[in-house]
C-alpha cells in the first residue's frame, strides 16, 4: 500500500491464463533469410545458363524463397502457438486499486489559482 493514510486501498482476486507464444515476425524473418541463403545455393549449384546470368536467376529464386520461407515460418509460428495453448496454466492473480479519501485532491494537482491564471492568459491571447 502507500503511506499515505488517506488513501483506501482494495485487492480483487482474478484468475488470469498464463501462456507463453511465439514472436512471429522473428519466425518469418528466420523462414525468409533461410530460403534466401537457400536461393543462393541454388543459384551457384547449376550450371550457369546461356539465356539467364547468375544475377537475373537469383533475382527470380530469391523473390519466390523469400515469399515461401515467410509463409512457412508463419506455419511453423502457428503450430508452435498451438502447442503452447496446451500448457497454458490458470493463476491466481491479485489487483491493487488504491482510491484516495477526498476526490477533490485527486482531481487538482496543483493551485487552483495557478489554473485560474493560466486560463487568463489564454483568454487575453484571443482577445
Amino acid at each position: 500500500m502507500s503511506d499515505n493514510p488517506d488513501e483506501n486501498a482494495t485487492v480483487t482476486e482474478s484468475s488470469v491464463v498464463v501462456q507463453r507464444s511465439p514472436r512471429y515476425f522473428r519466425f518469418m524473418l528466420a523462414g525468409a533469410i533461410l530460403f534466401a541463403i537457400v536461393a543462393l545455393i541454388l543459384t551457384f549449384a547449376f550450371p550457369e545458363n546461356p539465356t539467364y546470368d547468375r544475377g537475373a536467376v537469383f533475382g527470380f529464386l530469391l523473390a519466390i524463397g523469400v515469399a515461401v520461407g515467410v509463409t512457412i515460418g508463419a506455419v511453423v509460428a502457428l503450430l508452435v502457438d498451438r502447442s503452447t495453448t496446451r500448457r497454458a496454466r490458470t493463476v491466481t492473480a491479485d489487483r491493487l486499486t488504491v482510491h484516495p479519501e477526498d476526490p477533490e485532491e485527486a482531481v487538482t494537482d496543483g493551485d487552483p489559482a495557478e489554473i485560474d491564471g493560466a486560463s487568463d492568459t489564454r483568454k487575453s491571447i484571443e482577445e
